[in-house]
């Protein structure tokens, strides 16, 4: 079965994601053609299958120190398994297709804890990752070669295991005659920076902090569980920023780290935003106040990563703005406010769904794997050699 794959210059293959939002199963139907280490593709389909209100709020306690159990990870492993193998199925259909005629799929899984580097406290909490959505459970659901959990190859070679998504960003989106800054909004803010006419050991991509995690949880608190998203940014667009408690919020250690660094709901998840309402309640701010200065705090975060670390090295002609950030209006118009000598865009202005990149991104990162393509860039994640990541479950 493995052998077939030496030859195949073309597959159709399905990309699952789901993200630190927590909203849902992205999957993207993709055409892919190699051209020796290029790839193309073409998106045949998308769609998301949204988490319900009690899993998302069960996964939220797994990316807890304080509310997970082995059992609930184990449990939850297969759950969403299974979960994942009907998103690929219905997405299928989607696109008019059996899943006979889907040659592979390709899963990131959910993503519940994350160690980028060394504990000093405790001596086995070494660099380390974990993804659930058991892979052989999705391989068996749906009778196709299942390739996922990613990660960890990048990080036994020295890489943080993120960011991945540099690797399609790079098939994607590089120009010969425009350096392009893709910058990823989904529940943490990732960037990839392409040089023109680039090459990918000049690329630099690292996670610049929050996107959407801290305000669709205010969101839902404030909202009293009516809303889990600020839709395109209209509750924040009636409040007033406190640019104080942003730039309090920005001295945070992460901020003054240089890349490659990544992070997740193990800095700026639930505990984090229960923090910021708190600060922003004794500063006397109503509810539509809070959601303005957090979705500041990601367009300050994003200013300030780009500017510290991009700008300076490399020059860029475009910033084009992917995930579920960039339908929100607010965001984007405080992005260009804070960025006005820069052209920002979204990817969808490229031909490329916003919400559908890293899912069709995914998708690219299997069918690499099973070329022996190596699909991590050091360059992003730190990583001391190029290595080809992915696990393989048979059907």
């Amino acid at each position: 079965m493995l052998s077939a794959w030496k030859n195949k210059d073309s597959a159709v293959v399905i990309g699952l994601m789901s993200g630190t939002s927590l909203d849902g199963i992205d999957a993207a139907v993709v055409q892919i053609t190699s051209h020796g280490m290029d790839l193309e593709s073409k998106l045949l389909h998308f769609e998301t299958a949204p988490y319900t209100p009690d899993l998302r709020e069960a996964l939220k306690k797994l990316c807890s120190q304080d509310h997970s159990s082995s059992a609930a990870v184990c449990g939850m492993n297969a759950y969403l398994g299974e979960h994942f193998a009907a998103a690929a199925q219905k997405a299928a259909e989607g696109a008019g297709l059996k899943l006979e005629d889907i040659d592979l799929i390709s899963s990131h899984g959910q993503t519940i804890w994350h160690i980028p580097e060394r504990s000093a406290q405790d001596f086995f909490l070494i660099p380390s990752t974990l993804q659930i959505g058991d892979l052989s459970v999705i391989a068996k659901h749906t009778g196709r070669m299942t390739v996922g959990d990613f990660r960890p190859a990048d990080m036994a070679v020295g890489g943080q295991g993120a960011p991945l998504v540099p690797f399609g960003d790079l098939m994607l989106f590089r120009h010969p005659e425009k350096g392009r800054l893709l910058q990823n909004i989904g529940g943490i803010g990732n960037c990839t920076a392409i040089p023109a006419g680039n090459t990918s050991g000049e690329l630099l991509a690292f996670d610049t902090g929050p996107g959407n995690m801290i305000i669709d949880e205010m969101v839902q608190v404030l909202s009293g569980g009516k809303l889990s998203y600020d839709d395109g940014g209209v509750w924040a667009a009636q409040g007033n920023v406190h640019e104080g408690l942003v730039q309090d919020l920005m001295a945070h250690r992460y901020f003054q780290m240089a890349p490659p660094k990544s992070t997740g709901r193990e800095l700026f998840g639930k505990s984090y935003a229960a923090a910021f309402m708190e600060q922003a309640s004794h500063r006397g701010l109503s509810d539509a106040d809070m959601i303005a200065t957090a979705t500041a705090f990601t367009a300050c975060s994003i200013e300030a990563s780009l500017r510290h670390h991009v700008f300076p090295v490399m020059h860029i002609d475009e910033v084009i703005l992917s995930g579920g950030g960039a339908r929100n209006h607010e965001l984007c118009r405080m992005l260009q406010e804070r960025l006005p000598e820069q052209k920002i865009m979204t990817s969808k202005a490229l031909g490329i769904d916003e919400d559908a990149k890293e899912a069709a991104i995914f998708a690219l990162l299997g069918y690499a794997c099973l070329q022996g393509i190596p699909n991590n860039i050091p360059a992003a994640t730190g990583a001391k050699t190029s290595t080809v990541m992915g696990k393989i479950a048979l059907p």
